[in-house]
């Protein structure tokens, strides 16, 4: 009897469907076949799950592989993260992979094993300038930006205390400094276009509330914003519905309604009133400061570097995003189509100093799927002396790069606000995770460099890697890129500096040297 009368229920809840299937005008497919219409748009929903764990080879997924993916958790959870029984790349015909040129002898070399092995900065950042809070970073590798507001408050807290278990800077993001991000880590604060956290009434800049946000907090260096991968050049928005009284407090905004990035700034018009500002800043707080973009037009570039060859004014680190760059939500033509990807836009960015010998004055920072060992190589490779990590970091943490960050419907409590999903993540066991996957990054990198016969990967060269560039050839990457002799590497005092510094007193390595 019961099972009869569950029957009739099924089959009366199967006719209800049909019968609005029927009547509505919405969905063509749904009114031509009730009912069974439904599955195709449930394989759609759950098209991306499939593709990922079952479609798919481990290779081949974007924006990260299967195989990407599983060395991050791995490495994260301190489980096993090597791979057995050789490669599964066609490493004879894959276009751009890189492959890093291991040499069979070499000077005494740091530990590669050791997971506390420091590994700092080659560059003072900061010092060339003379700025009076100029330091060296503990870390080469540290975390992006990433605002709360776009991140969970849990997160965000997981993340910041990872940094500190680290060792490693967290940048803020452009979304203001907010409690989350006082526990423990030091910290890049970011100013963007909206100057969350440090604007007045009018949404203009505030030096007076910048001045009191810095001296509240950790605060180590001070990042401008001018634009990121994921949407370089194009505002955001945070719907009113998301800016609750706890971000609208941390943002300066009014609580409630739309929260509006403009894609400019307002406080500078062209590069040389940037310099002022930059400048103003760096003399207020004492403090570091650089700006992050992504790569379009080259006539910045140019003009920065021309106006810093003066040597009076300047920036003291360059932070480069690659177009390929995704935490932020963005239209689907700014995610694929604006901005270079970082290799080509980095060297592009390095190149145009190095014409003028700037190199050594400057801090490059990368940032762009840079969480990666054999990507962080390269980018070493071409000049960078830090890479920042984004989605990496997510992953450590939980990501399983479900994609549905611009939903609010993060299954794993990362990229949203709402307190069901985010209280699923336990921001103290995730923060461990973060610490031990950034360590283990630095870890082989270190291992990568010794390979190389070199103490730190900021001293692997353009001509230490070569680049597939078609079926069984392959070119520098110096050729590629069209660097000239010495670009990519370091000058003679600051090579000879953080090769000391690792080889024959590891230990000072990890006190912020001045």
């Amino acid at each position: 009897m019961r099972a009869r009368s569950i029957g009739a229920a099924a089959a009366t809840a199967l006719a209800l469907v049909a019968a609005r299937d029927l009547i509505q005008k919405k969905h063509a497919l749904l009114r031509n076949f009730p009912v069974v219409g439904h599955a195709r748009y449930l394989l759609e929903t759950i098209g991306p799950e499939l593709r990922q764990y079952i479609v798919t080879s481990n290779e081949e997924e974007r924006p990260f592989s299967r195989d990407q993916r599983a060395w991050i958790y791995a490495s994260a959870k301190e489980e096993n993260n090597y791979f057995g029984f050789g490669t599964e790349t066609d490493v004879e015909h894959v276009q751009g992979h890189a492959y890093v040129k291991q040499r069979t002898f070499a000077a005494t070399l740091p530990d590669a094993h050791d997971p506390q092995a420091p590994l700092p900065s080659a560059k003072v950042l900061g010092g060339p300038r003379g700025r009076a809070k100029a330091f060296r970073p503990a870390s080469v590798v540290n975390v992006s930006a990433m605002s709360f507001g776009s991140l969970s408050g849990a997160a965000i807290t997981a993340l910041n205390q990872g940094a500190a278990l680290a060792g490693t800077m967290h940048n803020t993001g452009e979304g203001g400094l907010s409690p989350y991000h006082r526990n423990g880590g030091d910290l890049v604060l970011q100013i963007g276009t909206g100057y969350f956290g440090c604007r007045d009434e009018d949404g203009g800049f505030n030096l007076g509330k910048l001045k009191d946000v810095v001296a509240g907090a950790p605060v180590k260096a001070i990042e401008i914003k001018l634009s990121q991968g994921a949407k370089p050049g194009l505002g955001g928005m945070l719907p009113g519905a998301k800016v609750t009284e706890e971000i609208a407090g941390i943002r300066g905004i009014p609580p409630g309604k739309d929260c509006a990035s403009p894609s400019r700034h307002t406080a500078f018009s062209d590069v040389d009133s940037m310099l002022d500002f930059v400048e103003l800043l760096a003399t207020e707080t004492g403090l570091p400061v650089g700006v992050k973009s992504a790569v379009g037009d080259m006539a910045f570039w140019q003009e920065l570097a021309t106006l810093m060859a003066r040597g009076d004014r300047g920036v003291d680190f360059v932070t480069i995003d690659g177009g390929e760059g995704g935490t932020g939500a963005a239209p689907r033509i700014f995610a694929d189509s604006v901005a270079l990807p970082f290799r080509m836009g980095f060297s592009r960015v390095y190149g145009t100093f190095a014409e003028l010998g700037l190199t050594d004055a400057v801090t490059f920072i990368g940032s762009g799927k840079l969480g990666l060992p054999e990507n962080a190589t390269v980018a070493f490779a071409l000049g960078a002396d830090m890479v920042n990590v984004a989605r990496e970091a997510m992953m450590s943490i939980g990501c399983i790069q479900s994609q549905k960050c611009h939903t609010d419907r993060c299954p794993t409590g990362i990229a949203t606000q709402n307190p069901w999903l985010a209280r699923g993540l336990d921001p103290a066991s995730k923060a461990t995770r973060a610490a031990v996957y950034l360590r283990t990054l630095r870890r082989e990198l270190i291992k990568v460099s010794s390979a190389v016969g070199v103490a730190h990967p900021a001293l692997i060269t353009a001509n230490d890697i070569e680049i597939m560039n078609g079926d069984y050839e392959a070119r520098t990457l110096a050729g590629v890129y069209d660097y000239k002799d010495g670009w990519g590497e370091l000058g003679p005092h600051l090579a000879d500096e953080i090769t000391a510094l690792i080889t024959t007193d590891p230990a000072s390595a990890q006190k912020p040297a001045v």
